[in-house]
């Protein structure tokens, strides 16, 4: 059966899920005579009166045009097409590729001649690596809105194995780590001395706004052993240990982390109930198991399992065979994943409901207090958003600190955005105190859970 045919090719299905490539006598010659093939790769056949060469694949190998192509699944499979792309421009730079077949068995891209116009090499890169989208893959940044997965360092060497310079700012690649330019997690280099070799590395610091003690944590636990591999290997610690953040909702474990991945720049995968949790037996440890081996093939990386107690909910409290299977299939992973340089951080609004054996030492190390902000905390925020907003001289955010402590973090966020909305409103080039007075009073806390409700109906 034919799964995808031009003019003068066909692209077959074989016994065992394999591909073969099936291009008229003329094309393939072409190919040979480019340099691309080497016509010891095909076989050739007579069909009726026209002859035909072919060259086939096994069920492991990507043969497909490569407007088919889907988005990689890893970075084994991105550098691949890369260097497959490179590979062919080193031979052909001149054909249009835009319509050519990825043949991953011979690293080549091989042209069909079917269109005179030629598109960019970058954007079929592009267009490629994100699964269809017309996006140079000289642009990071949008690239990685359809590859969030892979961290922006990884995605970066993809991008320069094929041959591309970027000319963007990018995450600076610092002893395997790459900070985030957002503002809340900037990064602070601490220059070390001289030495008689030369200028040391430079070390980068994680810097979390509104969140001091957690961000000298994650410098202490995870930075550091990330940085300094060597020391610590030496010590008999070959990679940070897994993580659980644990406190209310809104208290900022979730933006915590993901500036942590952004800083660290490596892929990223995620484990909660909109991802894995089906209604059929077996199905969602089978799922996290997919997870947990994606995470290990692009490894170092970072897997986060969110609402640890939809999956991890203590065994003794009844919930099924069903349940204990996929507790255990967590408990035979997490130390695999580690030992795979896969730092795992779970988050749980309920500590108290996961399954006791999960969360003993060996498997998560540390289980972290994260709790609303502090004065402290939330003024170390303010100062932070505010750094980048043009303002009249008058604003003062001590004046707010009170008000917001004790608050989620995300509250904190609206007011300043909410204050910025309505001086613009008021059309003025610059925020003012009255604007934040009015956007504070206008966004008071949200009740809490377990806190008394406004009744709707009869009483």
């Amino acid at each position: 059966m034919a799964v995808s045919e031009g003019t003068n090719w066909q692209i077959l299905e074989t016994q065992g899920n394999g591909r073969v490539l099936v291009a008229q006598e003329k094309l393939a010659r072409r190919w040979i005579a480019s340099g691309l093939v080497e016509a010891g790769l095909f076989s050739s056949f007579d069909f009726g009166s026209q002859h035909f060469w072919a060259i086939s694949c096994g069920s492991s190998q990507v043969l497909c045009p490569v407007t088919e192509g889907r988005s990689p699944d890893s970075k084994v499979e991105a550098l691949s097409f890369a260097l497959a792309l490179k590979a062919t421009r080193d031979i052909d730079p001149e054909s249009a590729l835009q319509d050519s077949l990825y043949v991953e068995k011979i690293s080549r891209l091989l042209p069909t001649y079917s269109i005179s116009s030629k598109t960019e090499d970058d954007v079929v890169l592009g267009y490629w690596l994100s699964g269809g989208a017309c996006v140079s893959a000289k642009s990071i940044r949008r690239l990685r809105q359809a590859m969030s997965w892979l961290g922006a360092v990884h995605l970066v060497d993809v991008v320069r194995s094929a041959g591309f310079e970027i000319e963007e700012e990018t995450p600076a690649e610092t002893a395997g780590v790459s900070p985030s330019r957002s503002i809340a997690g900037q990064v602070s280099r601490v220059d070390q001395k001289d030495s008689n070799a030369g200028q040391q590395p430079v070390a980068t610091v994680f810097e979390l706004a509104g969140r001091p003690d957690l961000a000298a944590f994650f410098n202490e636990h995870i930075v550091d052993i990330v940085q300094y591999r060597d020391r610590y290997k030496a010590m008999g610690i070959d990679f940070p240990s897994a993580v659980v953040l644990q406190g209310p909702p809104g208290c900022g474990k979730t933006f915590a982390v993901d500036r942590l991945i952004d800083f660290l720049g490596w892929p990223s995968f995620q484990i909660d109930a909109s991802s894995v949790a089906s209604p059929y037996i077996h199905e969602t440890s089978k799922k996290v198991a997919e997870v947990f081996d994606k995470a290990m093939q692009n490894a170092p990386s970072v897997l986060v399992i969110d609402e640890m107690e939809a999956f991890l909910a203590d065994r003794e409290i009844g919930s099924g065979h069903y349940r204990v299977e996929e507790v255990a299939e967590f408990l035979r992973r997490i130390p695999e994943a580690a030992s795979n340089e896969v730092l795992i951080v779970g988050m749980t609004n309920r500590v108290d409901l996961i399954d006791p054996a999960i969360l003993r030492r060996g498997r998560f190390d540390h289980v972290v207090k994260v709790d609303f902000a502090t004065e402290v905390e939330v003024l170390s925020l303010l100062e932070k958003l505010l750094l980048t907003l043009p303002k009249e001289d008058d604003v003062d955010p001590e004046l707010f600190v009170r008000e917001l402590a004790g608050r989620p973090l995300s509250d904190v966020a609206f007011v300043v955005r909410e204050g910025a909305r309505l001086a613009a409103r008021s059309g003025k080039d610059k925020l003012d105190q009255g604007s934040l007075v009015s956007a504070i009073n206008a966004s008071p806390a949200r009740e809490r859970e377990g806190s008394a409700r406004r009744r709707i109906g009869f009483v």
